[in-house]
This record gives structure tokens, sequence and C-alpha cells, in this order.
């Protein structure tokens, strides 16, 4: 590798840049389907719009006797929801696309399901599985990504290890529910 000079000179690079000025940050080095990707980021972005809404809709009605540990985990998930649907909002627009905030179809867009859940313990399944449907599918998005948009993998890998701790955080509450509806049994 230390033998092979940079691959573009700073000429050809600079050239490059004055040409089709109006794509911003789309140079011609971005090898991606464009239209694929923001496509695939707004299906990112109305996952965590859903899971936004459902994390603070579990927030306000987490009641019982852990209620207290749980809605501080349901809010803490809300406000990092929407911190990665902010992220890939601005992404998209980056590529020369519009984020699709349109309440109309968010639920078909969206990866994950909105279900409410009417115990303590339906919330904290049902956030769980929305998690690990958030995990498999951003993976995929991930390695669609690859070399091709480097840029949107890293924000699609930053939020999917947000997720995973998500689950891990959703599994450890379910856990605890459990061994606490045993030992008052």
């Amino acid at each position: 590798m230390a033998d092979q000079p940079f691959l573009t000179d700073i000429k050809t690079i600079r050239e490059r840049a004055r040409q089709h000025i109006e794509r911003g940050a789309v140079t011609e080095g971005y090898r991606a389907d464009r239209e694929n990707v923001i496509n695939l980021l707004n299906e990112a972005l109305a996952t965590e719009i859903v899971c936004y809404l459902r994390y603070k809709r579990h927030y306000y009605m987490a009641d019982g006797l852990s209620a207290h540990i749980a809605a501080e985990e349901f809010l803490e998930h809300a406000q990092q929801e929407q911190q990665h649907a902010d992220w890939l909002a601005a992404r998209i627009v980056q590529l020369g696309g519009a984020p699709n905030f349109s309440p109309e179809g968010i639920q078909t867009r969206a990866h994950a399901e909105y279900v409410e859940g009417d115990s303590l313990k339906e919330m904290i399944k049902e956030d769980l599985i929305a998690e690990r449907i958030a995990i498999d599918s951003y993976r995929e998005i991930v390695n669609y990504l690859g070399e091709n948009d480097p840029t949107s993998r890293r924000i699609m890998e930053d939020i999917l290890a947000q997720e995973e701790e998500h689950a891990d955080d959703m599994a450890g509450l379910l856990e605890g529910l459990d061994r606490l509806n045993q030992s008052n049994a």
C-alpha cells in the first residue's frame, strides 16, 4: 500500500469539485444509488418516529411496582430515537432528498410496528420486539451501503449500536420484571 501513490491528484479533485456544485455534498465519488439510499433512510426515519411515539406513550402509561424504572428507560429511549430521526433527516437533505415526516403512511414506511401494550410487561415486550426489528433491518442497510456511502453507513452504524443497547435494556427490564413477579408470587 505504501508504494501506491494517492489515486487522484489534487488538481483533478479540484476540477471535479467545481463541476455540478448544485449537488452539494454528493460528488462524483459518491457510488451508491442515491435515490434508493434516500428511500432507505426515509424508511429508517419512519421507523425512528414510530419508535419515538411508542416509547413516549409507554413513558406516560407505565404503571405498576417497577414503573418508575421502566418509565425512565422509556423516556431516555424516546429522546435517543428522536435524535436518530434528526440524524437521518439531516443526511437525507445532504443527499439532496426530502425527509418524509408526513404522518400519512408512516406505519407502512416504518419497519417497526406501533403496538401499545396494555401492561408494563407487554409494553417492554413490544419495545424489545421493535428494537430487534430495527437491529435486523438496520444491519441490512449497513451491509447494503458498504463502501458506496460511508457517511450514511456510519450514521446507520451509530444508530444500530444504540438500538442494540435499547434491546439489551428492554431484555433486562423484562427479566427484572419476571424476577419481581416470581418473588411476589
